[in-house]
């Protein structure tokens, strides 16, 4: 094991970051910053501390301690909400890492858009609103469709379409709603310019202020006006979209300042050419750098490391093939008695997992209301091209069944 020592300043939900703290623990110490003592994430730490990983003097108080008693040599974290602490903590420790205006200039979705249109990044038509009546004269000027979204969240959380003046009405609520549980960064809300086209991310490796495009990654999306994230596609074949889509996630990161670090740019691939659609100055959730490696070999985990401890990181692709994930959501709102899977799709040489993900008894309900905590499985595969994994996604996901019962103490009812 190196005798290099990671801050890791929070550790995500299990089910999609145990990977990630694993491969991490594999190579360096990891000392772990947390809400909550550590249960599952226990095998993986060298050391942790109890603290809030979204509160900015929690965080920078803790930090120095923690480098007094385990000689800190790099800060990371793959959360979020916590990606601004992390390069303030970073910064304050002499370490490597991005500027942390540059990632607050990620984090702050109006901040994006602002900096995208001075440099002339292709982006969406936009307008930051505190009330509904700004939404509804935001929406008259950008034109019919608009979105809506939190100016600060993440995981399509709160993002709506809006065809008209009576559904933005319908919409700013739940997106104000989805704000307000976002944290100290605010409650804004945006109102944007509709962008047609399929929805793609480029991860991408920054060093000493160059960029390396690592992989495109295409996202599966369920049914509009929500953009509830179905599944992910990572895979080696020749894509016609790759060279543009790369070159205007660069050119994003140029826009706000990133010279550091792993980074998740989404884009929608409009008939006018790649859109950005957020900048996330992370590794990208949903298990993305797991499926990267999978398809690639490159390990975007290791990567991030490298680079927060000033090293020059690997990119160098061992393996052509593809993976995907997907996730499973229920049909209907009611309480969960349990899932049924197909006997032996685990041991298919092809799926890398099948993971229940909520357990009997818990209430749940299709997007949005349930949100991403209501997804009830996970699957990976792999496979020679991207259409082989969907394909084997749909025989996984079309064996599975979910015993739902209406939730009669709490008026919830079957769609």
């Amino acid at each position: 094991m190196s005798a290099s020592t990671i801050l890791l300043i929070g550790s995500g939900h299990e089910p999609y970051r145990r990977y990630a703290l694993k491969a991490l623990a594999a190579r360096h110490r990891v000392v772990l910053l947390e809400a909550a003592p550590p249960t599952w994430q226990r095998p993986y730490l060298a050391g942790h501390a109890v603290a809030d990983p979204h509160d900015e003097q929690a965080v920078r108080a803790i930090a120095w301690d923690l480098a007094a008693r385990h000689r800190i040599d790099g800060v990371l974290t793959w959360d979020e909400f916590a990606a601004v602490n992390a390069a303030r903590a970073a910064h304050d420790l002499g370490l490597p890492g991005p500027d942390p205006q540059a990632v607050h200039a990620c984090r702050d979705k109006a901040r994006t858009r602002a900096a995208l249109e001075a440099h002339g990044v292709p982006s969406a038509r936009w307008t930051a609103v505190a009330g509904l009546e700004q939404a509804l004269r935001a929406a008259d000027r950008i034109g019919y469709p608009v979105v809506l979204k939190p100016a600060a969240a993440g995981g399509s959380l709160g993002v709506i379409r809006a065809d008209g003046p009576s559904q933005v009405r319908e919409a700013f609520s739940f997106t104000a709603r989805a704000a307000s549980q976002q944290g100290p960064e605010g409650t804004g809300v945006l109102v944007e310019s509709y962008l047609d086209g399929p929805e793609v991310s480029v991860e991408v490796a920054t060093a000493d202020g160059r960029h390396h495009p690592v992989a495109l990654t295409r996202k599966e999306l369920g049914a509009e006006p929500y953009f509830e994230e179905t599944g992910h596609v990572v895979t080696t074949e020749p894509d016609p979209d790759w060279p543009a889509a790369a070159q205007v996630a660069t050119a994003a990161l140029d826009a706000v300042g990133i010279t550091c670090g792993i980074s998740h740019v989404e884009l929608r691939l409009t008939a006018a050419g790649p859109v950005v659609v957020e900048i996330n100055a992370r590794l990208g959730g949903d298990l993305i750098p797991h499926l990267v490696h999978l398809a690639t070999g490159i390990d975007l985990v290791a990567a991030a490391a490298d680079l927060a401890l000033g090293r020059t990181p690997d990119l160098t692709r061992t393996r052509n093939r593809a993976a995907a994930v997907g996730f499973l959501y229920p049909h209907t709102a009611g309480i969960l008695r349990g899932l049924t899977f197909a006997e032996g799709v685990e041991n298919l040489p092809w799926c890398e997992r099948v993971l229940p993900l909520l357990p009997p008894g818990t209430a749940v309900a299709p997007p949005p209301a349930g949100g991403l905590e209501a997804r009830l499985a996970q699957f990976v595969v792999t496979g020679a091209t991207a259409a082989q994994c969907r394909r084997r996604l749909n025989s996984l996901t079309a064996t599975v069944h979910a015993d739902i019962t209406p939730d009669t103490t709490s008026g919830a009812a079957a769609a």
